[in-house]
């Protein structure tokens, strides 16, 4: 079990490293790169459940650790599923507004003599500040979104790992004052998700207010 434990560790490691990279990908191999992504994330969901099934197979005083260590990697990884699943929404956003823009931008606007055309790069500047404007709300809300899905995923894992880490915590014998400490470092955790999750509806209440 350690073995596939470190290597599904690793290799969540480089699947970290290749998210990084997907915003300055040029945009003709940014399709390899998310089909290398998301090979490379279902190939550690199947590492995952071979993990699960391991874990319960441990001697009782390690069978808890085993089951924590595998639902952490699980909680990293649905993480970066959601981080991707993100990225392409907002890239297919981005191409459909580019291909209007390129649509209008092609388009010749004349009157009902054919040998006269009305110029149109006024409007046509216009337009196109409207959509760069448009993609950055959609880019800045789709951030804040998944901030937020983030914030209440990780919420959600530190009250499991909290009660299990009780659970361990009470199978070793450790002491009160340990228990204490955790408990107060639970508390701490979940106030800093708090505020974060308050500082970014305010981002989002400020940029819809002055700029929508």
């Amino acid at each position: 079990m350690e073995t596939l434990y470190h290597q599904t560790n690793k290799e969540i490691h480089a699947v970290q490293s290749y998210m990084g990279g997907l915003e300055r990908t040029e945009k003709q191999s940014v399709h390899l790169l998310e089909n290398d992504i998301q090979t490379r994330i279902d190939r550690i969901f199947t590492h995952l459940e071979r993990l699960e099934i391991l874990a319960s197979k441990e001697p009782p005083n390690r069978r808890q650790n085993a089951k924590l260590r595998a639902d952490q990697l699980k909680y990293d990884v649905q993480h970066l599923q959601s981080g991707l699943r993100n990225f392409q929404h907002r890239r297919c956003q981005r191409d459909a507004l580019d291909q209007e823009r390129e649509e209008l931008l092609s388009r010749t606007f004349t009157t009902n003599d054919a040998d006269t055309s009305i110029p149109m790069d006024e409007t046509l500047n216009m337009n196109s500040n409207l959509h760069n404007a448009h993609r950055g709300m959609d880019d800045l809300l789709g951030s804040s979104s998944s901030i937020l899905n983030g914030l209440r995923d990780q919420r959600g894992a530190l009250k499991g790992t909290h009660k299990k880490m009780l659970d361990v915590a009470n199978m070793l014998g450790l002491s009160n004052t340990v228990m204490r400490l955790i408990e107060r470092r639970a508390t701490q955790d979940k106030l800093i998700m708090v505020g974060g999750m308050l500082l970014t509806c305010l981002v989002i209440f400020l940029v819809i207010r002055y700029l929508g």
